[in-house]
């Protein structure tokens, strides 16, 4: 249905500017190393939930956060926020709850 409103090439168009847009390959594994170093300064700093009776996962706690900040995956955020998210990652430690 999406034919009816814009061309083929309005649609590639803009399916290729996300694409683009998405981090890097090398910037994308950055950020996921700092997400499991963080994650394993994080871990005995979260405070224990009743959701979680095997303990909260620290990792799954930064990415939550930052898709929740950013309002898409840490794999989704342009290139260009790289270092607003490393401050974000940071920023979490400071504030583990």
């Amino acid at each position: 249905m999406w034919h009816k409103f814009c061309s083929n090439e309005t649609y590639i168009g803009i399916f290729l500017s996300k694409w683009f847009l998405n981090l890097n390959e090398n910037n994308r594994k950055y950020i996921w190393s700092k997400i499991q170093k963080t994650g394993d300064l994080l871990q005995p700093l979260l405070k224990p939930s009743q959701y979680h009776p095997k303990g909260r996962n620290a990792y799954a706690h930064i990415a939550i956060c930052i898709k929740e900040n950013f309002g898409e995956s840490y794999k989704d955020i342009p290139d260009d926020k790289l270092e607003e998210v490393e401050e974000y990652i940071k920023f979490l430690l400071s504030n583990p709850d």
